[in-house]
């Protein structure tokens, strides 16, 4: 039997694959992927005078800093957003996760450091749509690039878009549902009220609100038992460049609900390489997850911490 081709559509199909290729975005196929990038050497001798210009070099690149604060006496944390991050966020389920880029200026030893979180990273660890690389460009045009860094090797984007730390740990939809509401302003007006009241020590940084959806995100942050900002820092950033841009947590309005990324997971994909026992380790920090979560609920819900949490990771 003697086979016949359609030569005409074979060329069709492969050039029409070609061109669907060459739409999606290049940051679908990266590989390699580190949770922090480290910007350019500082020539400042303070982390105060490095992070004034940290902040004008951002703002100079299209960026709004929307809030700064100290995670430690050592480190100052900026947190930024613009357009192009909102509407990313505004396509993407849950997107106000990634409404924002976060850079750290910390003394490292006696060496002004300045590092951000790696946007392609965490777009695809939101499992987000649209195209990052603008974010990528910008952040590097305004801090510059040395090197990636925060895991022992990179991770590729499929990786981080089924991401979790080990077996039966939480993944990027397994969010904690803090709260619950009558509609998305009061959910809203809760939260507000809940930071300005400083439940289990909390304190507002920043709040971005996605254009076009009923979605807030707030900066939260901490101070509550291993939950603490401070306390997580010095258990386990403790060598190497600083994972200080890990700071602050978020809380996430999506409508009437009011929820946030699991602490687990949260710590985990800016700390993927982290063992799980030893010194410097998740168990060191066991009882962060839980504390993470109860300090957030009180914010969510506006009331005092309900009961202690056991402490498990």
């Amino acid at each position: 039997m003697k086979l016949s081709f359609n030569t005409g559509s074979i060329r069709v199909s492969f050039f029409s694959a070609i061109f669907t290729f060459l739409l999606l975005p290049f940051n679908a196929f990266a590989s390699g992927l580190m949770p922090f990038i480290l910007g350019d050497n500082s020539t400042e001798s303070s982390v105060k005078a490095a992070a004034a210009k940290t902040q004008q070099a951002l703002k100079d690149n299209g960026f709004t800093v929307v809030g700064s604060y100290s995670p430690n006496s050592k480190s100052t944390v900026i947190v930024v957003t613009n357009a192009h991050l909102k509407k990313l966020a505004a396509m993407s389920k849950n997107g106000g996760f990634g409404a924002m880029e976060r850079v750290a200026v910390v003394d490292n030893g006696g060496k002004i450091e300045v590092s951000y979180t790696n946007p392609s990273y965490h777009w695809n660890v939101y499992r987000m749509k649209g195209d990052i690389a603008p974010i990528q460009t910008a952040m590097e045009k305004a801090l510059g690039n040395q090197s990636g860094y925060g895991a022992d090797k990179g991770l590729s984007a499929d990786e981080l878009r089924g991401y979790h730390y080990k077996m039966m740990m939480p993944y990027f939809d397994d969010e904690d549902e803090l709260a619950e509401y009558g509609s998305y302003k009061e959910a809203v007006a809760a939260v507000e009220a809940g930071l300005k009241s400083g439940h289990a020590g909390s304190k507002k940084v920043y709040r971005i609100d996605v254009p076009g959806q009923d979605m807030t995100v707030f900066g939260v942050a901490l101070k509550h038992k291993e939950g603490a900002d401070s306390f997580i820092a010095k258990q386990i950033d403790i060598k190497g460049h600083s994972h200080a841009a890990h700071f602050p947590y978020e809380i996430l309005v999506v409508g009437d609900e009011v929820v946030a990324l699991n602490g687990k997971f949260r710590i985990a994909i800016n700390w993927p390489s982290l063992s799980m026992m030893g010194n410097g380790s998740f168990m060191s920090i066991s009882g962060a997850p839980d504390n993470i979560t109860e300090a957030l609920k009180a914010v969510a819900k506006n009331q005092k911490i309900e009961k202690e949490s056991e402490g498990l990771i």
